[in-house]
């Protein structure tokens, strides 16, 4: 039995497709609006590919409940919340909290928040829609990017 969307930490095949999705968006650059971060590109896409499948209120649901479960590993991400929309606002703030605290030695627990919490919002759709369905909404977010070498913890790809 998998419980990819229940385990108390954010699971590491999960980890590293966010982590993978975030550079694809580094290295491109390009924004949906000026100084979008990497996340929020990622963020977004997720939001569009799965709100053109389950809708506005189907994305916000799934989006909170990702959220909820980040926050309970990242409690830097107790500012930010998902609108009515699904959009995610308050980001900026955890942002802001990284930039005061990168000078400062040790790991700063906020700064893998936003990664947390794209890597939850991704559990929680391969645990929910399945492989297949997964990967038709990554691959049409992410065109030409390869998904298939993924390999998730229960012997699903992602």
């Amino acid at each position: 039995m998998s419980d990819a969307g229940a385990n108390m930490t954010t699971p590491l095949e999960m980890l590293d497709l966010a982590h993978r999705l975030l550079a694809c968006e580094a290295a491109k650059g390009d924004t949906f609006k000026s100084g979008d971060t990497a996340t929020v590109r990622v963020y977004e896409k997720l939001r569009l590919s799965l709100s053109s499948f389950a809708g506005a209120a189907g994305f916000q649901s799934l989006a909170s409940r990702a959220l909820v479960l980040a926050k309970s590993e990242v409690p830097a991400l107790s500012s930010a919340q998902v609108a009515t929309n699904g959009s995610l606002q308050g980001l900026g703030r955890l942002e802001a909290q990284i930039v005061l605290d990168k000078d400062r030695p040790g790991k700063n627990p906020a700064d893998d928040g936003e990664i947390i919490l794209i890597a939850r919002l991704l559990g929680l759709l391969l645990t929910l829609l399945g492989e297949a369905l997964t990967l038709s909404l990554l691959r049409n977010a992410w065109p030409g990017a390869d998904f298939d070498d993924r390999s998730s913890g229960n012997g699903r790809k992602a």
